[in-house]
């Protein structure tokens, strides 16, 4: 999969990204990874790269990918500083809030159409979709006890 802008326009943008949210600037290394999957991009702190999801660029708007890399910077930002970089830890979290950063990304379009099973309550008639196949004796309805049957 080709990228979808030249990894000198995206370390541009990055950067401008950092000195416009962090008043910081961004000294290392940011690229895609087509093999990204269910998230839009990572921070790797050994490495001190950040990771992009390609498909974010090509499915949303500009906006999506700015929070995104937000995101991502405030993990940056927050390990370089020796503070706490991980999601549950109260200075990335007030950093998000501080630089309207989102929390997690919305899930791809092309990815929202997944499931192949729909399961249905024979009792209570509530309707559940998943990726995998269910074994029907061993599960029940989560709201009701009811029995489960595949649509």
């Amino acid at each position: 999969m080709m990228s979808p802008i030249s990894d000198k326009e995206l370390y541009e943008l990055v950067n401008q990204l950092s000195e416009t949210y962090f008043n910081k600037p961004f000294i290392d290394k940011v690229q895609f990874n087509a093999r990204l999957r269910t998230t839009g991009g990572r921070y790797i702190p050994s490495r001190r790269i950040i990771e992009l999801n390609p498909k974010y660029v090509l499915e949303f708007e500009k906006e999506e990918l700015y929070g995104i890399i937000k995101h991502e910077l405030c993990h940056y930002h927050l390990h370089i500083e020796g503070k706490g970089y991980g999601h549950r830890d109260r200075d990335f979290r007030e950093l998000l809030a501080k630089t309207g950063s989102p929390r997690h990304c919305k899930q791809l379009p092309s990815e929202q159409k997944r499931y192949r099973y729909i399961y249905e309550c024979q009792k209570c008639k509530a309707v559940y979709k998943r990726v995998r196949k269910v074994d029907v004796s061993r599960y029940r309805c989560g709201k009701c006890r009811g029995k489960l049957k595949l649509v």
